[in-house]
């Protein structure tokens, strides 16, 4: 199962202070989606507010990003530029 990760402000605010899952799925959508059937209302705030570290690599459009048994998936907040 792929090692999730979500930052301190998601865990504080869905998930009791859990930050790191291990969560069996084949896409970045389909992380989002078992992070959201176990803390409704998780999955909005991380399409809203994240992007996605996949293996090492940042995705900001990640939805269809494949996830390995192996993998480590990281959501990190976006960081705007101007």
């Amino acid at each position: 199962m792929a090692k999730v990760v979500i930052p301190a402000g998601l865990s504080q605010q869905f998930t009791g202070g859990k930050s790191e899952f291990e969560i069996n799925a084949k896409t970045v959508r389909a992380v989002i989606r078992c992070l959201d059937k176990d803390f409704p209302g998780i999955g909005k705030a991380i399409e809203i507010d994240m992007a996605v570290a996949v293996d090492g690599e940042i995705y900001h459009d990640p939805l269809l990003e494949s996830v390995a048994p192996d993998s480590e998936v990281y959501f990190l907040p976006r960081i705007g530029g101007g």
